[in-house]
C-alpha cells in the first residue's frame, strides 16, 4: 500500500532531477576534459613558439653583432684614421670615433693602443667600456671571440665589438657599445608575436627591468612576478602572472663578463590570449549543454509523468483511505507493474473495509468478557460527568481489583482464568448491579462500575453488595475458587471534574484497600500525601545510593561444633544526612514494594563482593550471605548480574550465599524455581530464611536446590521458655538433616539458647549473643578478637530430657 504521504510530485521531480543530474555530470565531465586537453595543449604550443623565438633572437642578436662589426672595420681600415693614429694626430682620432659612432649609431666609442692603453674616448670616465672591449679584444687574440657579447655597463645593457687597427702591423683597437633599446625588443615582437624583456639583478639580489616590450607601467610587476612565478618551471615553462594576465615564459641567458651577473632576456606569451581562439569553442560547448538539457528536461518531464500519474490516482486513492473512506472503488484500468499494484490496491480496500467493521466493534469493547473496555468507559464516565456539569447530578466510580487471581493463573492455567474473570463478570451483572450501571473491564482482573446519579456515601453500599458477591466461592469445573477483591470509591463533583481525575483517585483508593485489606475505601486526600511521601522516600533511596549514603553491617554466623566464625550475614543501613540512620524497617518494605529493592541488592552484592575479596586476601575464607527479595527472584537477569560481579572480584561462587524467604518463591513457584535452578547451577550456596513461618514449605522444600535452612528467630527466641518451639526447631533440624541441608538458627541472645542449640544438633547459630551487626570494615578485627562462649555451667531446665 502507498503510504498516505505519499506525493507523486515529489517523485515525479525526483525523476527529472535524475536525468538532468546524469546529464549534468556527463557534460561537466566533458567540459573538464575538453579545458583540460585544451589548457595542456595550448602551453605545449606555447613551449614550441618560445624554443623557436630563442633561436630567432639569439639569430637577431647575432645578425645586429655582425652589423656592428662591420661598420666598426669600417672605421678601423680607413686610410686617414690609420695615419693619423700612427702619426699620433689625437685631435684627429677624437673626431674620426665621434663622427663614425654617430653614423652607425653607437652609443659608445674609443681607442686604445695595442696595450690597451685609453687614447680617445666618446664618454668621459670610459673605464667601464675600457675593460669590456678589452675582455673582447682578448677573446678575439685567444681565437675565441663570440658572435656577441653583452655587457651591463653603468646598469644598461650594452652590445659590445672590438675591431683591431692594422698598419699593417696592429697598432690599436677601435671598440664600439651599442645599447639594447626597445627597437630591438620590438623587432623580435613583430618577428614572434613574443613580449621579450631584460632581467638585470641588482647586487641586492633584486631583479629589474631594464628594457622591455610591455608598457613601462607594467615593469615594476613584471620583476616581482619573475622573482615569485606561479612555478619553477616545468614542460610548459616557467609560469607567472603580470598584472592578471598569465604568461608563460622562458628566460635566456646572454654572454657577458666573467664573474658577473648575465642579462637574462625574458621571452614571453600570454597564455590568456593564446587560449582566446578557443573559449567561442568553450561557449559553443555550453550552449549545446544548455540545449541538451532543455531537451532531457522535457524528455524526462513526459516520462516521469507517464509514471506518476497512475500512481497519483492511487496516492488519492490512499488518501480516501486514510480518512476513512473504504467506498470508492479503486480503478484498475493500468497496464504492467502499475496495473498489478492498483489490483492489489483494490483488494486490500475490500479487506480493510471488512476488517474496519470488526475493528470498530473491539475498539470499545473487551473481546473477553464483552464488557465495555477502558476507553469505552472512558467515554461514558466523561458524559455522565458532564451532565454532572450541567445539572448538578452526581456520579461514582467504583474500581475493583481481584485478589490472588495471578496465583490462580499461575496453578490452573490462563484458559481457566479466562474463564473465571467471565463468571465474575457475570455475577457482577446479575448479582451486585442494577441496569442503569455501568461495568466494564479496564484491564486483567480490573473491572470498573459507573454508577449515575450516585455520589460517594451511596456508593459505599454498592460496593458492600460487590464484595457480599465475592463471598461465595465461584466453581467451575471441579475447581472451587474463593476470591476477594479491594474496591476504590471516587464521585464526581466531589472529587474530580474530568475523567482522568477520578479514575486515578478512584485507583489511589482501590490500592489503600488492597494494602490495608480494609475491602472498600472512598477516596480521601490522606492518600495523595501518603503518595507523595513514597515518592520523596523513592527520590531521597536513589540518592542514598547515588551520594554513598549506605552502610554495610555484617553479623557473624559461627559454627556451633567448633567455634569457628564461618561467615556472616550482609545488612544494609542508611545514614541519611538529616535524619541520621533510618532503621531497615523503615525503608526496605518500601522499596520491595516499589521494586527499589534490586538496586539495593546490587549495591549490597557490590559491597559484599569486595568484602569477600578483601577477607580473602586476609587469609579469611568466610562465607558471606545476602538477603533476596520477591521481585529480585521474578528478575531473570539476576544470574547474569551475578556472574559478572563474581568474575570482577574474582570471587569463589561458594562463598557467596543467598537467602531466599519462603513467601519470596510461593508468589511464583515456577518462576522462583527457574531462577534458582541456575543460581545453584553456577555454585552459589542457597539458604531458605525464616524457615517455618510460610504456608507450604514441605510442599516445595524437597524440589529447591537449596544448601541450608534458616529457623526463624521467633522460635529460637521463646524456645527456652516454651517447650513447643523447642519442639518445632528440633523437627526442623531433623527434617534438614534428612534432606542433607546445613541449619543455621537465628536470634541467639543466651547462652542457654547456645547450649540448647548445640544439644540439638543444630549447625551454626548468629544473634545478639554473639555480635550485633557490625560496619564491615570491622569485622576482620572481631574475628581476629573472637573466643567462643563457656556454656559447660549451663543447665537446660528438665522438661527438655526428653528431647535428647
Amino acid at each position: 500500500m502507498l503510504p498516505a504521504f505519499f506525493n507523486p510530485e515529489k517523485l515525479q521531480t525526483r525523476i527529472v532531477a535524475v536525468y538532468l543530474g546524469l546529464l549534468l555530470v556527463i557534460q561537466a565531465a566533458s567540459y573538464w576534459f575538453i579545458q583540460d586537453s585544451i589548457d595542456h595543449n595550448a602551453r605545449t604550443a606555447i613551449r614550441a613558439e618560445l624554443t623557436t623565438s630563442e633561436r630567432v633572437f639569439l639569430r637577431l642578436l647575432g645578425q645586429n653583432n655582425a652589423n656592428l662589426d662591420q661598420a666598426t672595420r669600417v672605421l678601423s681600415a680607413d686610410y686617414g684614421f690609420r695615419s693619423a693614429v700612427a702619426s699620433g694626430d689625437q685631435e684627429t682620432v677624437q673626431s674620426a670615433l665621434v663622427n663614425n659612432s654617430d653614423r652607425i649609431h653607437a652609443n659608445l666609442a674609443l681607442f686604445t693602443d695595442n696595450d690597451f692603453q685609453l687614447k680617445a674616448s666618446t664618454i668621459p670616465h670610459a673605464e667601464h667600456f675600457l675593460a669590456a672591449v678589452r675582455r673582447y679584444a682578448q677573446q678575439m687574440q685567444a681565437g675565441g671571440a663570440q658572435q656577441y657579447q653583452v655587457e651591463v655597463i653603468d646598469g644598461q645593457p650594452y652590445q659590445i665589438v672590438a675591431v683591431p687597427v692594422r698598419a699593417p702591423a696592429t697598432i690599436g683597437w677601435v671598440g664600439m657599445g651599442f645599447k639594447i633599446d626597445r627597437q630591438l625588443l620590438q623587432d623580435m615582437n613583430n618577428l614572434s608575436g613574443m613580449e621579450v624583456a631584460l632581467m638585470l639583478r641588482e647586487n641586492s639580489g633584486d631583479w629589474r627591468v631594464s628594457v622591455a616590450t610591455m608598457d613601462a607601467a607594467k615593469w615594476p610587476a613584471l620583476a616581482a612576478a619573475w622573482e615569485k612565478p606561479i612555478n619553477d618551471g616545468d614542460a610548459q615553462g616557467v609560469s607567472m602572472r603580470v598584472g592578471g594576465t598569465e604568461y608563460s615564459a622562458l628566460p635566456v641567458m646572454l654572454p657577458g663578463a666573467p664573474g658577473q651577473s648575465p642579462t637574462t632576456a625574458l621571452l614571453m606569451r600570454s597564455v590568456d590570449k593564446a587560449l582566446e581562439p578557443f573559449n567561442q569553442l568553450k561557449f559553443k560547448l555550453l550552449l549545446l549543454t544548455a540545449v541538451g538539457l532543455a531537451v532531457f528536461a522535457m524528455g524526462s518531464l513526459v516520462t516521469a509523468r507517464r509514471i506518476t500519474t497512475p500512481l497519483r490516482v492511487l496516492s488519492s486513492s490512499a488518501r480516501r483511505l486514510e480518512r476513512g473512506d473504504y467506498g470508492a472503488e479503486v480503478r484498475t484500468a493500468f497496464k504492467g507493474e502499475i496495473g498489478e499494484l492498483a489490483q492489489s490496491f483494490e483488494t486490500m480496500r475490500q479487506a480493510i473495509q471488512a476488517r474496519e467493521g470488526e475493528i470498530r466493534r473491539l475498539a470499545y469493547q473487551d473481546a473477553l468478557t464483552d464488557l465495555p473496555n477502558r476507553e469505552q468507559f472512558r467515554h461514558d464516565l466523561r458524559q455522565a460527568i458532564q451532565k454532572t456539569d450541567e445539572d448538578g447530578t452526581p456520579c461514582a466510580v467504583l474500581l475493583l481489583d481481584m485478589d490472588r487471581f495471578k496465583h490462580v493463573n499461575d496453578v490452573l492455567g490462563h484458559r481457566f482464568g479466562d474463564r473465571l474473570l467471565r463468571a465474575v463478570a457475570e455475577r457482577l451483572r446479575n448479582d451486585a448491579l442494577t441496569e442503569r450501571d455501568v461495568l466494564a473491564r479496564l484491564s486483567g482482573d480490573e473491572f470498573a462500575i459507573l454508577l449515575q446519579a450516585t455520589d460517594a456515601k451511596a456508593a459505599f453500599p454498592v460496593a458492600q453488595r460487590i464484595l457480599a458477591a465475592f463471598e461465595r466461592p465461584i466453581t467451575l469445573d471441579d475447581h472451587t475458587v474463593d476470591l476477594g477483591a479491594g474496591i476504590g470509591v471516587a464521585s464526581s463533583p466531589e472529587h474530580g471534574v474530568d475523567a482522568d481525575t477520578l479514575l486515578s483517585r478512584a485507583e489511589v483508593a482501590m490500592y489503600a484497600a488492597k494494602q490495608n485489606q480494609s475491602g472498600t475505601v472512598t477516596y480521601h486526600p490522606g492518600l495523595d500525601s501518603t503518595s507523595e511521601e513514597s515518592l520523596t522516600m523513592l527520590s531521597e533511596l536513589r540518592s542514598a545510593v547515588d551520594q554513598d549514603q549506605l552502610r554495610l553491617f555484617l553479623q557473624p554466623k559461627i559454627n556451633l561444633r567448633t567455634g569457628e566464625v564461618l561467615g556472616a550475614e550482609a545488612l544494609v543501613r542508611w545514614e541519611h544526612p538529616v535524619r541520621g540512620m533510618v532503621p531497615p524497617m523503615r525503608f526496605i518494605p518500601f522499596a520491595e514494594q516499589t521494586g527499589f529493592v534490586r538496586v539495593l541488592t546490587m549495591w549490597m552484592i557490590e559491597q559484599v563482593a569486595q568484602m569477600s575479596h578483601s577477607l580473602t586476601e586476609q587469609g579469611m575464607r568466610m562465607k558471606l550471605a545476602v538477603n533476596l527479595s520477591t521481585r529480585d527472584l521474578m528478575d531473570q537477569e539476576l544470574p547474569n548480574k551475578l556472574e559478572k560481579v563474581l568474575e570482577r572480584y574474582s570471587i569463589e561462587p561458594g562463598l557467596l550465599v543467598l537467602e531466599i524467604t519462603e513467601s519470596a518463591i510461593m508468589d511464583d513457584p515456577q518462576r522462583a524455581l527457574q531462577t534458582l535452578n541456575r543460581l545453584h547451577t553456577m555454585g552459589l550456596k542457597l539458604s531458605i530464611d525464616d524457615f517455618g513461618t510460610g504456608y507450604s514449605s514441605l510442599a516445595y522444600l524437597k524440589r529447591l536446590p537449596v544448601d541450608e535452612l534458616k529457623i526463624d528467630k521467633s522460635f529460637v527466641m521463646n524456645m527456652e521458655s516454651d517447650l513447643q518451639d523447642a519442639k518445632i526447631v528440633r523437627s526442623t533440624v531433623d527434617l534438614a538433616h534428612n534432606l542433607g541441608l546445613t541449619v543455621v538458627a537465628e536470634g541467639v541472645e543466651s547462652a542457654k539458647s547456645w547450649k540448647l542449640l548445640d544439644s540439638l544438633s543444630c549447625d551454626e547459630v548468629q544473634g545478639y549473643f554473639i555480635a550485633k551487626p557490625m560496619p564491615g570494615a570491622q569485622f576482620a578485627n572481631w574475628v581476629k578478637q573472637w573466643t567462643p562462649p563457656d556454656t559447660t555451667h549451663e543447665h537446660l531446665p528438665s522438661e527438655f530430657a526428653d528431647m535428647f
